[in-house]
């Protein structure tokens, strides 16, 4: 008989968003660095008190001008001294990996800074060995190529002085795209992997890569009608031709099969960037042969707080993800509203809905990942247009708040900067630091992060929570979401009230269930006789009682 292959760590790790800018600075400058996140690595894992994560993604730590804070990387094989070094970095692989923490880096390879050296050579002439590393093109008389917009507002092409012609760029004009059909360019990127995965990188966050491949011949996109378009020009395009382009998925093969080469079941996750059908993501997984290990999938983070868009989200996945799959859920990350305050019904946090939905992110079958602080419940920090950092925030109409509200420092204490920073923080932090923190938290039996902590504990003692078959239960009551999680026997039940009212859900069977975690009900008590009366606002886990 053939034994079953063990299941690859990415399949059973709780994923760890860090934004290295506003986790924890150790040099005073007022910007996080490695050696804060070195400094709290015993935070997530390592200890009995700890978090309980298994892997860290980081958002880009290469040498950049920032920006758009490190998405615009200038090296790909060292590190930005306001991080650190090299020396550095390989401590905290060594110190994550002696706590059992993958390390995940973000590889931003559609474009590069306007300040890589490859771009300062191809911008030097039509002749010249990296001349067509970008996407360079002469205009139609005084107009672009094309039509394309680019994803931060304007054109997508910028005139070259120098050069005398235009090059593309679907991001900040500061962000030349690569050409990807060129193979030299190809032959860098699996070097820049191949150096990070010799390193002991556990694997990649591959960054729009939905964006590689532009059409061959550069037609213009559909218009397309949408009120959004009127005021977001990137919106009034059909994008069949700037993105999703067929020769993806060889290269996403090409660089599976260079992760595959090492031991340790490297991974690749992949982000898709303003999809049209989300349906099409699915089309990049693969087997052990191509394609991605992981997809992220934003529908839940796009759902309102409403059982049935839940529900929708999850039904999706399972009627078109490839056989197979492993799943992706997410409810925040660095590039919108932190769901804390998306899902909240005041200025302060919504406790009951926190909780219910962390119960939601970490009981579904699959990939979860956290995006730092949302375990302490971190709210959005509205900012005023004159503070606002992000670059794509300042480049789009007043009203527009940019990002830099979801990547406020992170609330360690009550004290100066939250713990953050001796400095002054690059980012204000969020003026409830002395309310919302870790050290208050930590304190707390009650807190978010105590029941964050024993909601990973429990998913990491529970063979049926990391593999187990999910089944969405139909015909429940309006604003309530009720799987189970199945395996070998043992069968789950997991009970989501999204409503401020009291819900009864029969579930037609003689059994009663043990509710092992709750944010309402005490642990050990039972649901008899399958009736599962759920409190407003409440999440419960159970176990069935044969």
């Amino acid at each position: 008989m053939t034994e079953t292959p063990p299941q690859p760590w990415w399949q059973k790790a709780v994923f760890y968003q860090i934004y290295p800018r506003s986790f924890k600075d150790t040099t005073g400058d007022g910007i996080g660095d490695l050696a804060g996140i070195i400094q709290k690595l015993d935070y997530l894992k390592g200890t009995p008190t700890s978090l309980g994560i298994d892997a860290i993604w980081l958002s880009p730590v290469y040498p950049s001008p920032q920006s758009d804070f490190g998405y615009d990387v200038s090296d790909y094989c060292a590190i930005d001294p306001i991080f650190g070094d090299l020396s550095t970095f390989r401590q905290l692989l060594r110190e994550a990996h002696e706590r059992d923490i993958k390390v995940v880096m973000d590889l931003v390879v559609n474009h590069t800074s306007a300040e890589h050296d490859w771009f300062k050579e191809s911008r030097t002439s039509r002749e010249n060995p990296k001349q067509d590393w970008y996407i360079w093109r002469d205009g139609s008389g005084d107009a672009p190529p094309n039509n394309w917009h680019s994803v931060f507002g304007g054109s997508a092409w910028q005139w070259d002085d120098q050069r005398q012609q235009y090059y593309l760029h679907l991001f900040l004009k500061d962000q030349p795209d690569l050409n990807w059909r060129n193979p030299a360019v190809q032959e860098a990127v699996w070097a820049t992997m191949r150096f990070w995965l010799d390193m002991g990188v556990d694997g990649f966050r591959l960054d729009v890569y939905n964006f590689y491949f532009k059409d061959a011949e550069l037609r213009s996109n559909p218009k397309r009608r949408s009120f959004k378009g009127i005021f977001y020009k990137y919106a009034s395009q059909h994008h069949h031709y700037d993105q999703d382009q067929p020769e993806l998925y060889s290269t996403l093969a090409k660089m599976r099969k260079i992760v595959d080469s090492y031991p340790g079941d490297r991974m690749l996750v992949g982000e898709t960037s303003t999809l049209e059908d989300f349906r099409r993501a699915f089309s990049y997984y693969g087997d052990e042969n191509k394609g991605l290990n992981l997809v992220f999938n934003f529908e839940i983070l796009h759902s309102r707080w409403r059982a049935r868009d839940f529900r929708k989200a999850i039904q999706h996945w399972q009627t078109c993800a490839p056989e197979d799959s492993w799943p992706t859920w997410v409810l925040s990350n660095h590039d919108v509203k932190r769901h804390g305050s998306r899902y909240s019904r005041g200025s302060q946090i919504d406790l009951a809905r926190a909780k219910v939905a962390a119960t939601l992110l970490l009981t579904l079958k699959g990939a979860p990942f956290l995006y730092y602080g949302e375990e302490i419940g971190m709210l959005e920090l509205a900012l005023p247009h004159h503070m606002i950092q992000d670059p794509p925030g300042k480049k789009f109409w007043p009203f527009f708040k940019g990002r830099d509200g979801c990547r406020t420092p992170m609330q360690w204490c009550d004290e100066a900067n939250a713990g953050f920073s001796d400095g002054i923080p690059w980012l204000p932090v969020h003026e409830n630091f002395k309310q919302v923190n870790v050290s208050i938290a930590a304190a707390d039996d009650s807190s978010l992060l105590q029941y964050y902590k024993r909601l990973i504990r429990l998913r990491c003692a529970t063979p049926t929570l990391l593999t187990g078959v999910m089944h969405l239960i139909e015909k429940v009551p309006r604003n309530t979401l009720i799987f189970t999680r199945s395996e070998a026997g043992d069968e789950l039940w997991i009970g989501l009230n999204f409503s401020h009212r009291k819900a009864i859900v029969q579930l037609n069977f003689p059994e009663n269930l043990e509710i092992i975690l709750a944010t309402h009900h005490a642990e050990g008590a039972t649901f008899s006789h399958g009736v599962m009366a759920l409190e407003p606002d409440e999440a419960v886990i159970c176990r069935k009682i044969k």
